[in-house]
């Protein structure tokens, strides 16, 4: 991460992602650095406060400037159209699959035979 101003970056800060994966969260992160915009993960360990606090609470959460988080909306936007734009319908009960899946997590038909 780039050098910050760690009481300037929490007093003008957004939340632009967060999910229960921490590793779509570190990848997000990855790719908004890349663009040349500083951020950072909150909330990266706190699932062991699951129960104490709501689960949603505990997710990990990223974070950047006032001032980058159009720049950084639009490239969780576009991650976000990568992982969905791959999805399929399942031939046989056309239930709807992600792009990762190779058979339907429904019926189990096959992809390749869709």
């Amino acid at each position: 991460m780039t050098e910050l101003n760690t009481k300037a970056f929490c007093d003008e800060s957004k939340k632009v992602f967060t999910h229960p994966n921490g590793f779509l969260v570190m990848n997000a992160k990855n790719l908004i650095e890349l663009n040349g915009i500083p951020c950072e993960i909150r909330n990266e360990f706190a699932s062991g406060a699951t129960g104490e606090l709501s689960f949603v609470d505990a997710w990990p959460e990223l974070w950047v400037q006032d001032w980058y988080e159009a720049r950084a909306l639009n490239v969780i936007d576009s991650l976000e159209m990568d992982i969905t734009s791959g999805a399929w319908s399942c031939c046989r009960c056309r239930e709807e699959n992600e792009a990762s899946f190779d058979c339907c997590w429904k019926c189990l038909q096959d992809r390749a035979d869709d």
